[in-house]
């Protein structure tokens, strides 16, 4: 491998190693030379894999000189593990010259094991049984409370105010009385306003909800 992309491979290699901090493993392979069994040239934070510069090969690189290069293609985000069980997120990048010959690997070796039990942590905490898909908002007071119940019930019909029949406005007020948005202080002159109709018509439409709600 040529000194200059050599240099700069090393350089980028502590570059990402200080911005992703001592869980991040960052190796440099030459696999231009003669000498695999000793493929590393560089290495950042190499207590991840316990491994140095001037040690062998890694499943990756025995790949690359395989005999079949043109097969080999960028392989990130997979999962790997250390002898003593360590889980690692590990990316490879193949560098080619100007034939595509493999002459080099640059690879990521990040240490998830800790977040991994955290998230197993977590989980619990945060996973929800209800079947609802949309994270509900807590409204600071009643006045934006009586708000999302209103844009609410627009979303239910499924139709901006100006485009809704009177059945659809039926249905929404329905969906408002449901939900209790009448109990709120002067919530029928809001909800009357917003939806463009007198305050008679309000009831007349809750009238007619309840009518339809009737056994048969």
């Amino acid at each position: 491998m040529k000194e200059n992309m050599l240099t700069f491979l090393k350089q980028l290699a502590r570059g990402i190693a200080q911005q992703f901090g001592p869980s991040c493993e960052v190796v440099v392979h030459d696999l231009s030379g003669d000498n695999a069994e000793h493929s590393i040239v560089a290495i950042e934070n190499g207590h991840v894999t316990h491994r140095k510069v001037g040690d062998g090969p890694s499943m990756a690189v025995l790949e690359a000189l395989s005999g079949k290069p043109e097969k080999l293609h960028t392989d990130g985000s997979y999962l790997t593990k250390t002898k003593d069980g360590r889980i690692l997120k590990s990316t490879t990048i193949y560098i080619r010259d100007e034939q595509q010959k493999i002459i080099g690997i640059f690879s990521l070796n990040f240490d998830i094991t800790e977040l991994m039990m955290v998230s197993n942590a977590i989980n619990p905490l945060v996973s929800i049984t209800s079947q609802k898909g949309e994270t509900g908002s807590i409204p600071h007071n009643v006045t934006e409370l009586l708000q999302e119940l209103i844009e609410e019930s627009t979303r239910q019909v499924g139709k901006p105010v100006p485009l809704m029949t009177r059945d659809d406005k039926i249905r929404a007020i329905k969906f408002l009385n449901d939900h209790g948005a009448l109990l709120i202080t002067k919530a029928g002159d809001r909800i009357s306003k917003y939806f463009g109709i007198s305050k008679y018509t309000l009831y007349s439409y809750i009238d007619s909800s309840n009518d339809d709600d009737a056994p048969v």
